[in-house]
Parts: C-alpha cells; structure tokens; sequence
C-alpha cells in the first residue's frame, strides 16, 4: 500500500455521481446516506486503500468536515507542505464559527504555494461543494482551510 494507491483508488472513483440528493455507496457504506458527502467519500477512499482514518466522527471515519479540522488540530496534523495522499480542509464560504466546509484529497500542485489538484466528492465542473459528482478539481490555496497528513500511512513513505 502507498500514497499512489490512495490516488488510484480515488482516481477509479472518478464520474461517479449521486442519486437523488446526497445517495451514494459511499454513505451507504458509512451509515449515513443522504446528507453532504465530501467528508464520508474521503473517509471511503482511505478505507478501501488500506488506510482507515477511524473513529473521527463515526467508527469509519468523518461525515462534518468541521469534525476533521477539530480532530486533526488537536492531534498536531496540519502541515505547510501537502504530500500526495494528504487531506484538504476547504473553507470557501468563510462564515463566522464554520471552520471548514468542504474536504477533498491533496494530489499535486499546479502552481506551488498558489494551485493545486484535487479528488473530491460531492462537487461539480463548477467547483460547487455540494455538486453530486467525483471529480479532479483544480484549487487554488486561499479556499484551503488546512492541509491535513492524517498519520495513518506510517513512516514507510
């Protein structure tokens, strides 16, 4: 298992789309089907490539995205400088008290310290949080929140 594999497996989920509003296999496996999934579609993501993030929110990981940044903060988890593989923690809408309101999966930058790539759930062509779609997005570092290595990959890396 590797960083890579994490990628390839998000990459494989690339085009899937919801039914309905917020119904997919990744809420499914989750628990907790039809409410915003950007937050369980990485959850899913981690699981599926050998790297569970556990109980965060739920025993398989986060569903609220405000969950992830509390959680990662207290554990010492944010860094200056994302690897591939690693957790973004958006805050797009900047609302008072919300501290992030989007998630999605580090790929690469485009433009270091300015653009970078994405895989993400729950969004669209048009870069919306709650779009329906798994797709790559291009990103630009002031909707970043924090950038998160969750520790799950060990130290072999």
């Amino acid at each position: 298992m590797s960083r890579q594999n994490l990628l390839e497996v998000a990459a494989y989920e690339n085009g899937t789309t919801e039914t309905n509003s917020n119904l997919t296999k990744y809420g499914e496996w989750y628990g907790l089907n039809g409410v915003k999934w950007c937050a369980i579609f990485v959850s899913w993501v981690f699981h599926h490539a050998g790297y569970p993030l556990g109980q965060i929110d739920k025993p398989k990981g986060f569903h609220y995205c405000p969950s992830g940044y509390m959680h990662w903060k207290e554990k010492g988890c944010f860094t200056d400088d994302p690897q591939p593989g690693d957790i973004i923690l958006y805050d797009f809408h900047k609302q008072s008290g919300q501290i992030a309101d989007h998630t999605g999966i580090f790929v690469r930058w485009i433009k270091r310290g300015s653009s970078f790539e994405a895989w993400e759930g729950n969004t669209s062509k048009h870069g919306d949080t709650d779009g329906g779609h798994v797709m790559l997005q291009d990103r630009y570092i002031n909707s970043v929140r924090a950038f998160v290595n969750p520790e799950v990959y060990g130290y072999n890396f």
